[in-house]
């Protein structure tokens, strides 16, 4: 089952710049493989519900080592036969905005 994740994750107990808590775990999802695309407030991740799992657990794993609070907001799209979820969606939006 192809999965959309809306993962934002941070500690809690860093300060005010937490730039490089949220890059560590960006070179997580990169190193995965999975296709992802970084925002201003949250990263979304595509792939297996397994594979997405992981990703999201290996950086809160890596987190963890240095940070006594960590705040992760996930939100999954879970949809048999689908693949370029992220692609898909926003090119149907800007489709509609089009024909506006």
């Amino acid at each position: 089952m192809n999965v959309l994740a809306e993962l934002s994750i941070f500690p809690m107990d860093k300060g005010e710049s937490l730039a490089p808590y949220v890059a560590r775990a960006v070179t997580i999802i990169e190193q995965s493989g999975l296709a992802y695309q970084l925002g201003p407030m949250s990263t979304v991740i595509e792939g297996e519900w397994d594979q997405v799992l992981e990703v999201v657990s290996r950086c809160q794993n890596d987190l963890a080592k240095d940070c006594d609070r960590i705040l992760v907001y996930l939100r999954l799209d879970c949809r048999r036969n689908r693949v370029d979820a992220m692609g898909a969606k926003v090119k149907s939006v800007q489709k509609h905005l089009a024909s506006d």
